[in-house]
């Protein structure tokens, strides 16, 4: 494991070297602008947030209030944090802008006792400069690549984000789409690591996915089994089945919930456990059944936010360790 991360390291480095020379990172100016990287970044950000500062209203004001005159609130304070400015920095790039007539300050219609800093048109237009210029860069930089490799370039960039904690994920972005080719054996994978990884758990859960996705595929009902899979830009985030009971025809199983690490707590297994619920209901089953275990506390706190009734425990030594499997029902 350590030799593994000592290699991801050196990976990382490697592909940073790389990509700061690709895209030209390290001269001094950026996109052959007057700006330096630092500056566009910090013209970004004024321009695509809602900068509030607001007049000091007794006690001491910090440095940038006492440079400007002003208590800049949370939004300059973000960037400066973002960004990992320092605050004399990021002061001496708001004065050079200010001195360029980039910046303005003004009174808040709605509260006089308000400030807001804001670009000038002339700021507005030297930012949409920068864009078109990158975005020139850019498409000149991905112009050979097919559609194909669009989609998996895509698919990396958003994966490398949600891994490293950088990704800000909103459900109008997530796409769930019914499974394809290569999907249930993604599902086993990706299931069988996370829970190793997490819980200790040994090959003995992975042999029971591939059971279940094996059955799955060997006896799909189309209109009565499905597979659901979360993606964004491409990279899948998580799954779920829905699943006849070979027992009882109104009876349904949901099946092998999960979502990857770095997708989790913005609301994706809701969102997959809500779909499964309405597609039972729409296919007539009586009722959706499950088994857990109750070390899975996320997952069965999405169950219990949706209804599903504890029916019995019972304690089972499986994969390794020693566990208390749940039995859950919802009425449909």
């Amino acid at each position: 494991m350590l030799n593994d991360r000592r290699a991801l390291i050196a990976e990382i480095r490697r592909f940073n070297r790389f990509y700061t020379r690709l895209i030209g990172l390290l001269e001094e100016r950026l996109t052959s602008s007057i700006f330096t990287l630092t500056e566009a970044r910090v013209l970004f950000e004024l321009g695509h947030r809602t900068n509030t500062v607001e007049t000091a209203r007794g006690g001491e004001a910090g440095f940038l209030a006492r440079t400007f005159r002003l208590d800049i609130g949370p939004a300059a304070s973000q960037i400066a944090a973002e960004l990992r400015l320092d605050p004399a920095y990021l002061t001496r790039i708001l004065r050079k802008f200010a001195a360029d007539g980039l910046t303005d300050v003004h009174a808040d219609p709605a509260d006089g006792r308000r400030r807001i800093l804001s670009l000038t048109p002339a700021g507005s237009k030297a930012l949409a400069g920068l864009q078109a210029a990158a975005d020139q860069d850019i498409g000149r930089l991905t112009e050979g690549l097919s559609q194909d490799d669009i989609g998996k370039l895509g698919g990396a960039l958003d994966t490398v984000q949600r891994l490293l904690g950088a990704a800000d994920i909103a459900p109008a972005d997530v796409e769930v789409r019914p499974h394809r080719i290569g999907d249930i054996g993604w599902v086993i994978q990706r299931q069988a690591q996370l829970y190793a990884e997490e819980y200790g758990w040994n090959d003995e859960f992975e042999a029971l996915l591939a059971e279940i996705g094996g059955d799955f595929i060997r006896n799909f009902r189309a209109g009565s089994d499905f597979c659901w899979i979360a993606e964004r830009a491409g990279s899948r985030l998580g799954a779920i089945f829905l699943v006849h009971d070979p027992d009882d025809s109104e009876s349904a199983k949901l099946r092998m919930l999960h979502v990857e690490r770095g997708a989790r707590g913005h609301g994706i297994g809701g969102l997959l456990a809500d779909l499964c619920i309405d597609q039972a209901r729409a296919c007539g089953y009586r009722e959706l059944t499950l088994w857990t275990n109750d070390i899975l506390v996320a997952a069965r706190r999405i169950y219990e936010q949706r209804g599903f009734v504890l029916l019995r425990e019972e304690q089972h030594r499986s994969f390794g360790k020693d566990l208390v499997g749940q039995y859950w029902r919802l009425d449909l």
